[in-house]
């Protein structure tokens, strides 16, 4: 991380006087200058200097750059590895609240999606899976697990439920791609709405482990149920994306009453 260039061309370090504006907290300034620093000159899993390099530099305690660097890290933008330093994250993936597949998410946003099939097999739908899906307790489905990457970067696990009798064959085919793609190609089923929701989770070992965190790392649980045109329920899927890597926008208006 390169100090700032001053008026005269000379690199050095920036302290609290050469702002403008209201006084602020030191934490709270040194937070919006390395914010700004990891944003426009560092590159994804960089390492930044030392702790005791940044506060002679800045010409605060070190107090107070662990607390600019906590603050950091709580906006996803810096992760520590224990005993080696900081590195920046990669950037997040930002999704809208439009249906869409992950792979269609990444291909919009320039990534190259992936998938890895943890397993794929045949089941009898129990109460809760059978109440989602619109079918009796005990009649087949498909669970399909897999681990989905951008640019070869763990960013989700999924576990999908499909009702059998609308796929035919599923566990024969290749599922390495979008389902929705392969939905619609083979079986001539497109998903046309979803009823969603989204909480916030910590992951346990395992999963924190397929996903390349830590565990007990935030992660956002998706569970969507697929409708098609017909008013089919196609599918439930139970999604955890790495918080760290992924969230949700939306534009919402204020309705007048």
């Amino acid at each position: 991380m390169s100090a700032p260039t001053a008026a005269n061309g000379q690199v050095g370090a920036v302290s609290m006087e050469q702002t403008d504006g209201p006084a602020v907290a030191k934490h709270a300034w040194l937070r919006q200058v390395l914010r700004q620093e990891v944003a426009e000159r560092m590159a994804p899993h960089e390492m930044l200097p030392p702790e005791r390099e940044l506060a002679a530099r800045f010409e605060v305690s070190r107090m107070t750059i662990r607390q600019a660097l906590r603050a950091l890290t709580d906006d996803g933008l810096i992760y520590a590895v224990r005993g080696v330093g900081t590195f920046v994250t990669e950037p997040k993936v930002s999704k809208d609240l439009a249906l869409s597949s992950f792979s269609e998410d990444m291909r919009a946003r320039g990534l190259r999606p992936g998938s890895r099939v943890i397993a794929a097999e045949a089941v009898d739908a129990d109460a809760a899976i059978a109440k989602d899906l619109g079918i009796e307790p005990g009649a087949a489905a498909y669970r399909i697990e897999r681990l989905r990457s951008a640019d070869d970067i763990p960013v989700a696990h999924e576990q999908s439920y499909l009702p059998a009798r609308l796929f035919p064959k599923l566990l024969d085919q290749d599922l390495d791609g979008s389902l929705y793609e392969l939905m619609e190609r083979r079986y001539r089923i497109r998903v046309e709405r979803a009823q969603q929701t989204t909480s916030a989770v910590n992951l346990g070992k395992h999963l924190a482990d397929l996903l390349g965190v830590p565990a007990r790392t935030a992660a956002l649980h998706v569970r969507r149920i697929g409708i098609d045109n017909q008013g089919r329920i196609v599918e439930r899927a139970d999604t955890l994306y790495r918080g760290d890597r992924y969230d949700f926008s939306a534009t919402i208006r204020r309705v007048r009453r």
